[in-house]
């Protein structure tokens, strides 16, 4: 049985990668996440406690992360735990470099120490990252290939792109088997209500407005959750060291039409007194909102034979389902009760300190 050391395996994408896991491999996993406000252990809840124990920590304790790393002798780190939203890092920065630049550079300092101690041939580290960090594109410009230049336009897309130099040159200049995969957006169950997404279906079926910035025409490449997750899982296990993949969805929309699509599936599985989508008002833009994403993922297609299997319609319509059916999962966020009861014994793996 291998073991994972997952840093940021209570926030969206991590605690997914989590459950992908734990489903379909036989692997045990190490969960280390120092539980801001998006960490969320109801997300983990009724894993597997002999495969997952989860750790409160945070990624800056290089005396925390080299401890776990001696105790549990991973054979590999996939690197969730970042701050991720750009209204926040524009509000306070500071706390964006901390996590996503010190952060990562103490787990990859951490990690070449225990590797050149003898972790095996087999380690893998893979930091896992955003499509943010190049940018934004014109109208008719090609998607984002590996090779396109980083312009990072937000504090966060700046962070994220400082340890995305930080990773590479880990493995450049010390060998440390590095891989760094650039993912589109992410959406699916378990997401943090102050995304896209999940902030306008709640925001919906509670018959309060729909916030949308500019004109709403915004495009970016959406990518579900668990397509993501196995896409990850790919690079873990036959991806090169030092190479980077990009990971898309093949399905760019605008932010509009996402929301439009949103107001009518609840519509249509909620019926409301008008329609939803009349609840849409346009607020002033977001300071440098990049105008389009889109990315180009045929090296992993090619390389590692992985490729999208969720088309958007069907992933929106299973996301929509999700938050119907979880409702107190997210209503639990949104008046705070998750927070108060978070730092007990988890759910679905040990508490450590």
């Amino acid at each position: 049985m291998s073991t994972i050391l997952v840093t940021g395996g209570a926030g969206f994408i991590g605690s997914n990668f989590v459950r992908q896991v734990i489903t379909d491999r036989d692997d045990r996993v190490v969960n280390l996440d120092l539980l801001t406000y998006a960490g969320n252990l109801e997300s983990l809840a009724g894993l597997d406690e002999l495969r997952h124990e989860f750790v409160h920590g945070d990624i800056c304790d290089m005396a925390l992360v080299r401890g776990l790393l001696e105790q549990h002798r991973p054979d590999a780190i996939v690197h969730f735990a970042a701050e991720s939203h750009v209204d926040r890092s524009i509000d306070d920065p500071g706390a964006f470099i901390r996590t996503n630049v010190t952060g990562t550079q103490v787990l990859l300092d951490a990690a070449l120490d225990y590797w050149q101690d003898g972790a095996g041939d087999e380690f893998r580290f893979i930091h896992v990252s955003t499509d943010e960090v190049y940018g934004t594109l014109k109208t008719d410009d090609a998607p984002f290939d590996e090779n396109h230049r980083y312009a990072p336009n937000s504090p966060y897309a700046a962070s994220k792109a400082a340890a995305d130099h930080l990773a590479r040159a880990w493995h450049r200049t010390y060998g440390l088997p590095v891989t760094i995969t650039n993912c589109s957006n992410n959406y699916g169950p378990y997401q943090f209500p102050e995304k896209l997404i999940p902030l306008m279906l709640i925001n919906a079926l509670n018959g309060e407005r729909l916030p949308v910035y500019g004109d709403g025409q915004q495009r970016r490449d959406w990518l579900f959750v668990t397509d993501h997750c196995k896409a990850l899982l790919r690079v873990l296990d036959d991806g090169q060291a030092g190479r980077v993949y990009n990971i898309g969805g093949d399905a760019e929309m605008t932010n509009l039409e996402v929301v439009h699509l949103l107001c009518d599936l609840l519509d249509e599985r909620q019926p409301a007194d008008r329609p939803r989508r009349e609840l849409i008002e346009f607020v002033q833009d977001r300071p440098g909102h990049d105008r389009r994403y889109a990315i180009n993922a045929s090296r992993i297609r090619n390389e590692l034979g992985w490729k999208p299997e969720v088309d958007f319609a069907g992933g929106l319509a299973a996301t929509v389902d999700w938050y119907l059916e979880h409702t107190d999962w997210w209503q639990r966020i949104r008046d705070g009760r998750y927070r108060s009861e978070r730092l007990g014994t988890g759910r679905g793996g040990r508490r450590s300190a």
